[in-house]
């Protein structure tokens, strides 16, 4: 009995740090994948195969939603992907990767505020207040010395803009999933808001990039597959099996933790040096980390899965994605 319950808390693990590892390294890959190809169309060919890989999961043949609730999901997916995607792309040909990550992770406050907002039963405990800011001033003292040296040109600025908007968005979809789209299975959300976006931004590419040149260089192809399947799709289904077994609290100190991950890969793939910035930092985003993991459990409502599959298709707000 013993050996069972430890192989299950080593999947749990496994499959906890594979999400944010992966994760993590997506912003340094975008980056990569930006020197060969146009950020639109980059996001657009991400986005399509990532839901084409997402669809077999996705429960679409058991559970087909109606005309309303499908637009009302291609309505959010606007803003849980389109948008946002398309801003963080196009940001990253202009700022650091560590600086895209360390934007992002502001998400957690967005998602307080903006939640506390249109969600009057999720109040801002002192326990979430503690945890964000700790994650939050990790993040800062990681860049602390970035901070002090940047001279801020016209493009830095709008990409720092344009990075803190779309984290705007991200944190506004997902308060929208969770108080209009809770009956939907987050599988089938995903799926759809993913699929849907990439028509979106495969237009705005073909309206704004058309005089762009796009090269589909060995590793613009391998960047690409990576961020669909490695960091969305199998992260994703990961995710899925993880919400119905951690509590949310300690799934919500991934974006912390893939933060340090994109920092931490920024100076082994772009040559960043290793500091006291990066040591106090990475010091603080885990003790965030523990914080969560020390926080009780939240209770689970009946509604927080569906019937049909209890375990595999929690009924949770869509959660963030990292570039």
């Amino acid at each position: 009995m013993s050996s069972s319950s430890g192989a299950s808390r080593a999947r749990l693990l496994f499959a906890y740090i594979a999400c944010f590892v992966l994760w993590g390294s997506s912003w340094a890959v975008v980056k990569v994948g930006l020197e060969d190809l146009p950020p639109l169309r980059f996001a657009a060919v991400r986005m399509m195969l990532a839901g084409l890989v997402l669809l077999p999961f996705s429960g679409l043949r058991r559970s087909r939603p109606d005309a309303r609730t499908a637009w009302v999901l291609m309505g959010v997916g606007v803003l849980q992907i389109a948008l946002p995607y398309g801003l963080l792309f196009t940001a990253q040909q202009w700022i650091p990767s560590s600086w895209s990550a360390l934007l992002f992770s502001t998400y957690a406050v967005w998602l307080l505020l903006v939640g506390r907002l249109l969600l009057p039963d999720q109040p801002l405990t002192p326990l979430k207040l503690v945890s964000a800011g700790l994650g939050l001033a990790g993040i800062l003292a990681l860049q602390h010395e970035h901070l002090a040296g940047l001279s801020f040109s016209g493009l830095v600025v709008a990409g720092c803009l344009l990075s803190l908007v779309a984290t705007i968005s991200i944190s506004l979809a997902n308060v929208l999933v969770r108080r209009s789209l809770a009956h939907v299975p987050t599988s089938l959300s995903v799926c759809v808001q993913t699929l849907s976006s990439s028509v979106l931004l495969l237009g705005a590419s073909v309206i704004f990039e058309s005089h762009l040149p796009g090269h589909w260089t060995p590793r613009a192809v391998l960047a690409t597959v990576f961020l669909a399947v490695g960091a969305t799709a199998l992260t994703y289904r990961l995710l899925f099996w993880l919400l119905a077994r951690m509590p949310l609290t300690v799934i919500g100190a991934m974006p912390l933790l893939d933060t340090l991950v994109a920092v931490l890969l920024g100076v082994v793939m772009l040559g960043e040096r290793v500091d006291s910035s990066l040591l106090l930092g990475g010091a603080l985003i885990l003790s965030s980390a523990a914080l969560a993991n020390l926080s009780p459990a939240e209770p689970k409502k009946p509604s927080d899965a569906t019937s049909e599959a209890p375990l595999s298709e929690p009924m949770a707000p869509s959660p963030r994605k990292a570039a």
